[in-house]
This record gives structure tokens, C-alpha cells and sequence, in this order.
């Protein structure tokens, strides 16, 4: 294999596949990147459960294949000079690279080892804009659960439901759902794609129109897009029947400015100087506005914002970390806050439409 490749965009490939690359493994070849040389050049990152591949725009003048440890390739082409690159694979799959006055050698693996990634039938494309995965994303993965005794809950539900499509993450202490219509073919569907797999899908698919196609098997769930494939597997089970803990009713309604009530808490949070001990932020919801304050070991903190209220006083207490994540993922300038009493869940929704909902549980009050 012999290549000549311009070094930035052969680093922006490196960047993207290194996020499947597993950093330690009992197997050293899922430690590498596969370097495949045909028309282009195409990269390829493969830890078993999550798999990208990308395509590179090269000068072939050799055709062949290598698999290179991600780390030691990956730090050797970024600093490199912003020249183009030369690639040689010799006997034994030693690897010459060579740029400007640069030149090394190292040993690569022979890529027959290396395992290929499922095949994923394309039917029936889910066909949404990058920009629009991408937020849906954003403000449905701060829920993700982090227990593994809990394994369906680490990743996030993707259902479409005729022409909805609905991302949704639970982790036990609050929920993120967030909607949107598309044209689709197929009028039910239900997956669970694992955090991680969003995660990095998120940091690499761009801030706009272009389509990314989503096409979905059993186990596994194809990302296309660009010059990229992302497959990954999917989680088995059954997710949460999410639709029965959202309160249909409340008993008291708050229309608010987010920015102004994340500043507040975050104000009242400055006092939280330890994640061991759980001092929650208490909201005392009066006329027309909320007292927000905290009381821990360093000290006490009081502030106010004022609100639209439609509904009876309330006092309530949350884990502000979880109350502010749900705030900041708010594409909006206001929302509405629905409470029904002290001991159940805070909803969070846009004021026009439901594009998403946003629940987070309370945090027990001790009694003065």
C-alpha cells in the first residue's frame, strides 16, 4: 500500500474513527485503526459494539491494507507539518510515514485479523437533517442512565410513531423527551441506542441541513452521512413505559425566563461545595414568583425571580444539577414549570407546541 494524502484532512478522518477505537483491549488489533487503500483511502475504528468508518479523499498509487495503533498514529500525523503525507506499508506491514523533513517507521498489524463490521441492510431509511439529530440528541442525552445493573437505561429510546419521531432518555431521577415530524414509511418503531453511540454520533455530524439516513436492523442501527458510516449495536429489552409517569394535570403552572432561572440557581448552587453530601436548592413558588435558596455547611443563600403563576403556593426541592441540566437543554426563552405537589415531579415544556418535555424528580424537604 502506497499513499499520499494531505495531512489536515487525513487527521480530521483519524479524529473521527479514533471515537470507536478501544484505548485499552485484551485484543491489541481492536487498539488499531484499519488503513484500507483502493479509489481513496478508508479508515475504519472497530471496538465491537460501536464501528465507523471514513472515507478520505487520497492519491492511491499502491493498493492495500494496514491496521495501526490509534494512539501512536494519531499523535504522530498531529504534529505533523501542514504538508502532504506519505504512507508506505513494506514487509511485515512496517509502516513508513514521511512529512516535510519528517520520517518514521512503525509496526502495523496485518488488517486480515482485523474484524469487519456488521452488515446493515439499507430499507426503509429514517432520513432526518444532521442539525436536526444533532439537537435532538443534545437535549435528550444529559438523562442517560449510568447504571449498569440498569443496562436498557444507559441508552436512549428512538420510536416513531407514523410521522413522529421521539427521542427519549430516563435514568430513574428525571426524563428528556424531545419530538419531531418527519416523512417517513414506516408507522411503528422502537429502538434503544446506548449513550455512547449517541455521544460520539453527536460530535460528529455537523450544524446543518445535510441528511444523515438511519437505516435499522434487529441488532444494529446504521448512521450515513457525508463520507462516514456509524454502525452500532443496539440495546435488548424492553425500554420504559415512559408515557405512564408523565402527570397529565397539574395543580400549579409557572411561566418563566430561562435564562434568568438558571442564573438564580446556579447563584444558590455556589454554596454546594460537595457532590457527598445532597443539599437539594429549595423553590418556594409565590405570587408571581420564585424564592430560590440553599442552606449547607458554607453557608445560606436566597435569591428571587420573578414568574407568572397559575395555581396554589408550593415549596419544593431538587438536586439542582439535575433541575439546571433540564433548564439548559431548553431551546427556548420561556417555559412553563408544572408542579402538582412537593413530593412529585417537576414538568418542563416549551410555551407554544411540545416539541420536548423535560421531568425531573423532587428532592425530600426536611421538616423545620
Amino acid at each position: 500500500m502506497k499513499i499520499l494524502c494531505d495531512k489536515n484532512i487525513l487527521l480530521d478522518g483519524i479524529n473521527i474513527v479514533q471515537k470507536a477505537v478501544s484505548p485499552k483491549s485484551a485484543l491489541p488489533i481492536l487498539e488499531g485503526i484499519l488503513l484500507e487503500a483502493s479509489e481513496n483511502l478508508k479508515l475504519t475504528g472497530n471496538d465491537l459494539e460501536l464501528g465507523i468508518e471514513c472515507n478520505v479523499e487520497a492519491t492511491v498509487e499502491r493498493t492495500g491494507s494496514v491496521v495501526l495503533n490509534s494512539k501512536i498514529f494519531g499523535d504522530i500525523v498531529r504534529k505533523l507539518p501542514n504538508d502532504i503525507v506519505h504512507i508506505e506499508v513494506q514487509e511485515n506491514n512496517s509502516t513508513y510515514i514521511k512529512c516535510g523533513n519528517s520520517e518514521f517507521t512503525i509496526m502495523g498489524i496485518s488488517s486480515a485479523e482485523f474484524p469487519e463490521l456488521p452488515k446493515v441492510q439499507k430499507e426503509n431509511a429514517l432520513v432526518v437533517t444532521q442539525e436536526c439529530l444533532r439537537s435532538m440528541i443534545r437535549q435528550t442525552i444529559f438523562a442517560v442512565g449510568t447504571n449498569e445493573n440498569k443496562l436498557i437505561l444507559t441508552g436512549s429510546c428512538l420510536e416513531v410513531n407514523n410521522n413522529e419521531l421521539n427521542m427519549v432518555s430516563v435514568d430513574g431521577y428525571r426524563l428528556a423527551l424531545r419530538k419531531e415530524t418527519i416523512d417517513t414509511k414506516d408507522s411503528k418503531l422502537s429502538i434503544v441506542i446506548p449513550g455512547k453511540t449517541l455521544n460520539e454520533l453527536s460530535k460528529i455530524i455537523r450544524e446543518g441541513e445535510e441528511d444523515i439516513n438511519i437505516y435499522i436492523t434487529t441488532k444494529h442501527v446504521l448512521f450515513e452521512f457525508d463520507n462516514c458510516r456509524i454502525i452500532s449495536r443496539l440495546l435488548e429489552g424492553e425500554f420504559l413505559n415512559y408515557k405512564q409517569i408523565i402527570p397529565k394535570e397539574y395543580q400549579l403552572r409557572v411561566k418563566a425566563s430561562v435564562k434568568p432561572l438558571i442564573d438564580s440557581i446556579e447563584r444558590a448552587a455556589l454554596i454546594i461545595t460537595s457532590d457527598n453530601q445532597k443539599y437539594p436548592v429549595k423553590l418556594n413558588i409565590k405570587m408571581d414568583k420564585i424564592i430560590i435558596s440553599c442552606m449547607t455547611q458554607t453557608g445560606t443563600v436566597q435569591d428571587s425571580v420573578p414568574v407568572e403563576t397559575f395555581g396554589d403556593d408550593l415549596e419544593i426541592g431538587f438536586n439542582h444539577k439535575y433541575l439546571l441540566d433540564a433548564l439548559k437543554a431548553c431551546e427556548c426563552d420561556e417555559i412553563y414549570m408544572e408542579f402538582n405537589t412537593s413530593l412529585s415531579p417537576c414538568i418542563i415544556k416549551p410555551i407554544e407546541g411540545e416539541q420536548f418535555i423535560y421531568l425531573v424528580l423532587p428532592v425530600r424537604l426536611r421538616s423545620e
